[in-house]
């Protein structure tokens, strides 16, 4: 992979982390109140559903379990533990306990994908979530056994899910396996909401155009560009740009809520973009790369 191609495939993959940074400002603008299932389930389905039929390409021997797995790991099972998370957490406290993500990552490609554990990448995993508790932490926050257990789950499914989609490759079209894993995701989901939340409210616009970007700029294009980075990039050095949401999400609740932005946060940014930085520019990177592939073809 050529440099240039390799630094557009990290701007284009930085997009789904910073397009999903704005789910907050979302929700809580347009979206019907006390319905974080709901704002998952349609997030993931119609997407799914709307990319499998442009495709017009169903899964394909072990592709039928890999596609519930993956999809329930990245999907069905995260939203759910993101959500009761934030309902039990302040948005800070789950936000960095979440930022634990790279540093799990990490640790499962050492045994899934034969990637060596570097000095650099522990230290800029550490880095990261001292970024996000300057940037998001406060003071008075509260501490729940059962959130930051919620907290801690999501960050280690959704990383397992990372992992496995670096391992299990398949020659069948990216918006394809972007669509199975979001019907996959989807179908988990729906249960749970209906059986948690019920019935939908009546929706007004702005409810409606709310779901719309988040279904299609924040599903089904996101989750594209998210999947395609996993195909061409480390597993570490994708996850580590998710730590562009927390970033985005304080971004937008200084220019878009006026709320206060303080040195502190300021500091916390600079520290998670310096971390986010130092993990993209590893000296030993192709040879991680080249032991992942070897972990990859072991597995097909």
């Amino acid at each position: 992979m050529s440099y240039f191609v390799l630094v557009l495939s990290k701007w284009v993959t930085a997009f789904a982390p910073a397009v999903w940074g704005t789910t907050y400002f979302v929700t809580t603008e347009y979206l019907p109140p006390d319905r974080p299932l709901l704002a998952g389930l349609l997030r993931a389905l119609p997407a799914g559903l709307l990319l499998v039929a442009i495709t017009r390409r169903l899964p394909r021997g072990d592709w039928w379990w890999r596609s519930l797995v993956l999809g329930t790991l990245n999907i069905g099972v995260f939203l759910p533990l993101l959500f009761l998370a934030a309902y039990r957490l302040p948005g800070g406290v789950a936000a960095t306990v979440g930022a634990v993500q790279p540093l799990v990552v990490a640790g499962l490609a050492v045994v899934l994908l034969g990637q060596r554990m570097t000095t650099r990448t522990a230290l800029a995993g550490v880095a990261g979530v001292v970024g996000v508790a300057l940037l998001v932490l406060r003071g008075d926050a509260r501490l729940d056994l059962v959130g930051v257990a919620a907290a801690l789950g999501g960050a280690v499914v959704m990383a397992a899910g990372v992992v496995l989609s670096k391992r299990w490759t398949t020659p069948a079209p990216l918006l394809a396996v972007t669509g199975w894993q979001l019907v996959a995701g989807g179908v988990v989901l729906l249960p749970v909401t209906l059986v948690v939340e019920g019935l939908p409210p009546a929706l007004t616009a702005a409810n409606v155009g709310g779901f719309v970007y988040l279904g299609v700029i924040g599903g089904a294009l996101s989750y594209a560009l998210w999947f395609r980075g996993i195909r061409m990039l480390a597993a570490t050095q994708v996850t580590f740009l998710g730590l562009l949401s927390p970033v985005v999400a304080t971004g937008v609740g200084w220019l878009v809520l006026s709320q206060e932005l303080t040195a502190l946060q300021v500091v916390g940014a600079a520290v998670v973009l310096g971390a986010l930085v130092v993990a993209q520019k590893k000296k030993d990177e192709k040879k991680g790369e080249m032991r992942e592939d070897r972990g990859v073809r072991s597995a097909r």
